[in-house]
């Protein structure tokens, strides 16, 4: 299926800095057909690194989604049956509104004058969205990591709006060691003197700094497991060290490939954006304790996690399910048992499928 994105242009969106984007647009991809009702709509959400194309085939890249394994005809989410958007974050470098945009009022690129935003911001440009669409009500909004901080944001932020949701592999606030990746990775791409206080649109990009905050966030996407048994100590094409700082280990190539792919289609200054929302996300937003946030939830909830992932771990999950648990809602909990670390969900789908098919069967019903 070969799929092409939707651009959809608002006057303005406020954000949670005081800040106001003037205008502000938004792309998306679909696939599935809305029903006459409109209740079979899934909203899914991206990670860090992700974008609005979450399935078939890219009519820009030629490449699949990056989800594509579990949506489509017969697939977790079942094009056959449902109507599944995904959308491009408030900040992102893939056709929605971010530092890389032109700013109306110089002409120029917004680059680090671009205001800071938060999930909540992102979440409320999604709402836009889908008002837009004439959609009432999505049947689940579902997402890993990131993705799943979003998810989260949308059944406490528009109870009235969300039927169910499954936040995957996430967290309602960063740990002090999540911010602590974040910050490694920020100060890498900002210690690049091509970034230039971030105005390097028209020159050479930090290509060497963001690259490196890629390898360190890629590290911890894996798990121990997964990575002794993809690479062990295995070299790169020789029988020997090189006794020398070039690559040696399958590891140092693999880490060096993913940071020069991940340049080419990343900017730098959505890098330090977006993870900073991450950061500053916290479902609490004062009102006491967790449990006090979800006081205003409707929504079925099916959280999911994986015993190998250590950047977003089990307990954390479990921490969401036990509040959810304390205001009496509907919430079914999976911790799913995978070698593939923080990476599972994109990559261990079977389980997940088996689990999301009969939770939106089941929820999909109770609309009808």
């Amino acid at each position: 299926m070969i799929v092409e994105s939707n651009i959809v242009r608002f006057d303005c969106i406020a954000l949670d800095s005081g800040a106001t984007l003037a205008p502000v647009e938004v792309a998306y991809e679909s696939y599935g057909e809305l029903n006459a009702r409109k209740t079979n709509a899934i909203l899914v959400l991206h990670a860090f690194s992700g974008d609005a194309h979450a399935a078939g085939i890219s009519h820009e890249t030629g490449k699949p989604g990056w989800w594509d394994n579990m949506i489509g005809p017969g697939k977790a989410f079942d094009t056959n049956k449902y109507f599944v958007l995904c959308s491009n974050v408030l900040g992102g470098c893939r056709g929605t509104t971010g530092p890389s945009s032109i700013n109306p009022v110089t002409g120029c690129p917004y680059a680090m004058s671009f205001p800071v935003i938060t999930i909540s911001d992102m979440v409320r440009l999604q709402k836009m969205l889908i008002d837009a669409l004439g959609i009432r009500k999505l049947l689940t909004v579902t997402g890993g990591s990131m993705g799943g901080m979003q998810a989260l944001e949308w059944a406490v932020a528009y109870p009235d709006r969300v039927v169910s949701a499954i936040p995957i592999a996430t967290t309602t606030r960063h740990s002090a060691q999540q911010i602590a990746f974040n910050e490694v990775g920020r100060q890498a791409v900002m210690a690049d003197p091509d970034w230039n206080e971030g105005n390097y649109y028209s020159k050479k990009p930090p290509a060497r700094g963001l690259a490196v905050a890629r390898m360190v966030g890629h590290i911890t996407y894996m798990s121990d497991d997964s990575m002794r048994e993809k690479f062990g100590r295995r070299l790169r094409g020789k029988e020997n060290f090189g006794f020398d700082f070039d690559v040696d280990f399958e590891v140092e190539s693999y880490l060096r490939y993913r940071g020069s792919e991940f340049v080419h289609r990343f900017d730098a200054n959505s890098y330090l954006y977006i993870t900073k929302a991450m950061d500053y996300f916290d479902l609490v937003n004062g009102q006491g304790t967790l449990a006090a946030a979800f006081e205003a939830a409707q929504a079925r909830f099916l959280v999911i996690s994986f015993s190998s992932d250590w950047l977003y771990p089990s307990y954390q999950s479990q921490e969401i399910v036990r509040a959810l648990r304390a205001r009496n809602r509907d919430v079914a909990y999976v911790e799913l048992q995978s070698n593939y670390g923080h990476d599972a969900f994109l990559v261990d789908v079977a389980e997940q499928t088996d689990l999301i098919r009969g939770f939106l069967a089941s929820t999909y019903e109770k609309v009808q």
